[in-house]
Parts: structure tokens; sequence; C-alpha cells
């Protein structure tokens, strides 16, 4: 088999100066799943030096599905990018130490950005599925690898800027960065390449928009849970998955409220007879999606003054699920002491379903669904 050279690739169409407009948004794609999910990784995390905020309470709902939508996005404009600098791979080295170097960390930041890139989109499209074919942590793998993806996305903008910048000031048509045997008319021009490139990023979005803008979901026909389940609120896993059907549904079944040595155990009965709250609050989970309901229930913070627990504590909140990496969550003090945070009974005004965590469940303002406990068996302060 012949190793492809230089010569063998003869179409204008792979230019710098298509390159570097298509390499532009990507760029910005890639920056702003990158802080999004810094977002959504912090919010996850147990310790917070600096409180997660509550409001606004739409705030994670909109940092995930911008990250999951940019994420969608990114797949055709790097797939784009990469046909259009495939060529560079077969060019010979160049001479001098200086222009050696340079070549060198130009490919080498190719090769971390193509497979960190790759890497970050099959992983993130698998986890919006919730497909994990794989035995490592989502979540903390995919944290690392963003840092790789975009660190070498701003070496290999640092070792390319002086192209980059020519290629963007001038016309599209602009030759003066193009390979010597770049000279063969493409089946589309530049611009027609480049059209035809935002309308791919355009329809990706639209196919998957709607798990986040309700009024979208009629289009997007790759949204995952875009609103099917009980109340219009989508489910995540069900109580027979979380084999928690018998203990829900129990009829001896109590939350325990605790602080040290003071604690309550309430029946449904009981905490249905203590005062209620309706609020309308989205939930938003990590995958992508997002969808509104009404909640009512007791607020938290009247559970914790019934065992002294002083505001401004974090508690510890436990689910009837026996096993999992979310069986006990983290409550915030700043979630805790917000008179939006419920231990939700009812959802659309009708009793909780069992999957949406019957008897009782968490539900907070501008948190995380995965951490939106179902199924509370005990709400305590940590020892």
């Amino acid at each position: 088999m012949r190793i492809p050279t230089d010569s063998d690739f003869t179409s204008r169409l792979r230019s710098p100066a298509v390159t570097a407009r298509v390499g532009l948004w990507l760029g910005i794609c890639f920056g702003i799943c990158f802080v999004t999910g810094l977002v959504s990784h912090y919010a996850q995390d147990p310790a917070h030096p600096v409180p997660f905020p509550a409001s606004p309470v739409w705030g994670y709902r909109v940092t995930q599905g911008l990250h999951v939508i940019t994420g969608t996005a990114a797949v055709p404009l790097l797939l784009v990018k990469l046909w259009t600098v495939y060529p560079r791979l077969f060019r010979r080295p160049e001479r001098g130490w200086r222009q050696l170097l340079l070549d060198a960390t130009e490919r080498g930041t190719v090769l971390v950005l193509v497979a960190s890139a790759v890497f970050q989109l099959a992983s993130g499209l698998a986890n919006s599925a919730q497909w994990y074919p794989w035995s490592f942590s989502f979540r903390t793998t995919h944290y690392a690898v963003a840092w790789i993806a975009i660190g070498s996305v701003l070496l290999h903008v640092a070792v390319k800027l002086p192209v980059i910048r020519d290629a963007l000031g001038a016309d599209v048509e602009d030759t003066a960065h193009d390979r010597p045997t770049a000279t063969t008319p493409g089946v589309l021009s530049r611009r027609g390449l480049l059209r035809t490139t935002w309308l791919a990023a355009g329809v990706a979005v639209l196919a998957t928009a709607g798990s986040t803008v309700p009024f979208l979901r009629r289009v997007s026909v790759l949204g995952v849970r875009s609103g099917d389940g009980p109340e219009g609120v989508p489910v995540n896993k069900s109580a027979a998955a979380a084999k928690v059907t018998a203990s829900a549904t129990r009829s001896d079944y109590r939350l325990v409220v605790a602080n040290g040595d003071r604690q309550v155990s309430l029946s449904r009965a009981d905490l249905l007879a203590m005062p209620q709250s309706t609020h309308d609050l989205p939930i938003a989970c990590v995958e992508g999606w997002s969808a509104s309901g009404t909640w009512t229930g007791v607020r938290v913070r009247d559970l914790l003054d019934l065992v002294g627990v002083p505001r401004g504590t974090d508690v510890h909140v436990t689910s009837l699920q026996e096993s999992g990496p979310f069986t006990t969550t983290v409550l915030h003090a700043s979630f805790a002491d917000d008179d939006r945070t419920l231990l939700a009974l009812a959802l659309g005004g009708e009793p909780l379903s069992i999957d949406h965590g019957y008897p009782a469940r968490v539900i907070a303002p501008d948190r995380p669904g995965v951490l939106q406990t179902k199924w509370v068996a005990r709400i305590e302060v940590p020892a």
C-alpha cells in the first residue's frame, strides 16, 4: 500500500482559508463546552469552597444545555476541519532546527488535539444516550481529558496564529497559504463548503436542542428524553432499575431527619400534614435534557428546623436505593437554606409517581438532576 504524498491532494478546498474559518467556530464551541463543563463538574463536587448559587433557578439548565448543544455542533465542524488539514500529515518534515521544532510541535498538538477531541465528543454523545461501553468513570475521565483538549487547542492556536490571522483577514478565496499542489477546483466553492458546514452544524443542533428547549422538541429527532414521563418530566432511572419498588411502597416508610442525638421519624402522612410549598422548578441532567415541573412538598429548611440544624450547615441526603454513586448526596447550605428547596411529595398537582421518587424526593433550584435525590430515606448532619 503506497503512502500518500502531498501531491495526491489537489483540491483547493483543502486550504488554510477554509480551515481557519471552520477552526474559529470549532474553537468557540470547544470553549463554551469547556467552561460549561467546569460549571457542571463543580456543581456535582461534594466540596464547594465557594457556594454554588441557587439562583437563577434555570442556571444549570442553560449551562448544561449549552454544553451538550455546542458539543453536538462541534462534531461536523471537527470532521470538516480534519478533512481540510489531512494532507499536512503526509508532507515532508521541515529543514532547519527551528522550523523542524515548530513542525514537530504543530504535529504533536494536532495529534493530541484530535485524539482528545474525538474522545470528548464520542464519550459525551454516549453519555447523553446513557450508553457506557467502558469501565472507567465517565465524569472524572471526561473532566481530565477536557483539560488536555483545551490545552492542546491553545497550544495549536499559538503555533498557527500567524497563518490563522492572515487567513481570517483575507478573502476566503485567497491562495497565499495554499499548498502548491492545491490547484484543482472542488465540487463546491470554498464559500459553498463553509455554508454546507454551517448548515450541518445547525441541523445537528436542531436535532438535539429539544432536550433543553421545549418548543424545538417536535424537530429534535435525536433529543434524549424530550418530555416523555409522568407529568411531562422525563425519568432517567426507574424504581425498578434502582430496585426500590418494594421499599418505597412499604406502609411503614419513615423519613428520618437527624442532627446528632436529635432526630425525628416522619411517615408520608406526617409530611403531608406539615405546611406545604409549591414552586415551579426545572430539573436538568448532565445528559443535556431538562424539563420544568410544578413541585409541592415540605421545605427542607422546615425539616431541618425540627432537629435544630443551624443555617449554613451542609447535610447529607440518603436514598432508599442501596447501591450506586449517588445513593447519598451532599445538600449544601446554599440549597438547604433556600425556601425553594423542597422535599417534594407531588408533581403537577398529583402525588409523585414512584419513578419520580415516591414517597419523597429532593428538588432544589439550579442543581444537577443527578443530585436531586429520589426515594429519600434520611436527611442528616454528617458526623
